[in-house]
């Protein structure tokens, strides 16, 4: 995985898709919050410990909190459909609502490479800092790490991305930034036909959304669990080797019996 400036991770990635979904690069995506975790910022191997281990318990359950949100906007997506069936045209106040929830879905995008760079960076970083982490068996097929895994799948959620753009006669380059997002979808909302097409787009994305946030959840569950367990061993290796030390420097020198006695002699 690429390993950019701290500043470059925070920077938020332009381009997103005709529907509302990023063409991201992976080094500039926003994190859960808007920014990508640079752990090699971290001063000492226990402040990069404590840390990750809390991070990546809180990105497990935001990973699980952004899957249901994705799937609340497919679900949003098709009444949008369904109301545009049964009218000539969505008006201005409900088309606003649809440019709300694709903004929010290239958002999702967004925070789904940041949470790919963030834990493929901390993978990185642990195995640099602990050769008993990059000794540590992952559990994953083909003898494959974390971070090419969280690489693989930012590939493909992009690609999956753009796949759907180009069948619907779509370029990312249309969509390099929010502004250009916001004018291009105006432009589509002017007939039923384009709004139509946004919305298909927009629903066949979030959908891949669902999916890919679901593998994603997946993955970084795995990373969780093995962390924990790593943690948990170093930690037993700590605990085992001071209780050795304590008992080494507690223990009562055995009392000397018989032989002479020193004493002074002039």
């Amino acid at each position: 995985m690429p390993k950019p400036s701290l500043n470059a991770a925070r920077t938020a990635a332009a381009a997103l898709i005709a529907t509302g979904m990023f063409n991201v690069s992976p080094a500039l995506s926003g994190g859960v919050t808007g920014q990508a975790t640079e752990w090699t910022q971290l001063l000492n191997n226990g402040e990069l410990v404590t840390m990750v281990g809390k991070s990546t318990e809180q990105i497990n359950n935001q990973v699980t909190q952004i899957s249901q949100l994705a799937e609340q906007i497919q679900n949003q997506i098709r009444i949008y459909e369904n109301m545009l069936q049964n009218t000539m045209q969505l008006p201005n106040h409900i088309w606003g609502q649809v440019e709300n929830d694709l903004n929010r879905l290239r958002d999702i995008a967004a925070q789904g490479q940041g949470i790919a760079f963030s834990m493929a960076n901390a993978d990185d970083v642990l195995k640099q800092r602990f050769q008993s982490f990059a000794d540590f068996k992952t559990g994953l097929a083909k003898g494959e790490s974390f971070s090419s895994s969280y690489q693989n799948w930012s590939t493909t959620n992009r690609d999956t991305i753009a796949g759907t753009l180009k069948a619907a006669g779509l370029t990312a380059d249309q969509f390099t930034s929010e502004e250009s997002t916001m004018s291009s979808l105006r432009s589509m909302s002017e007939s039923a036909d384009g709004q139509m097409k946004a919305l298909q787009v927009g629903h066949e994305i979030a959908a891949q959304q669902v999916a890919q946030f679901q593998k994603l959840r997946g993955l970084v569950s795995q990373q969780t669990t093995m962390m924990g367990t790593w943690f948990q061993s170093e930690q037993a290796d700590k605990d085992l080797a001071q209780a050795r030390r304590e008992k080494f420097f507690n223990t009562t020198p055995p009392s000397v019996r018989g032989g002479q006695t020193m004493e002074p002699r002039w």
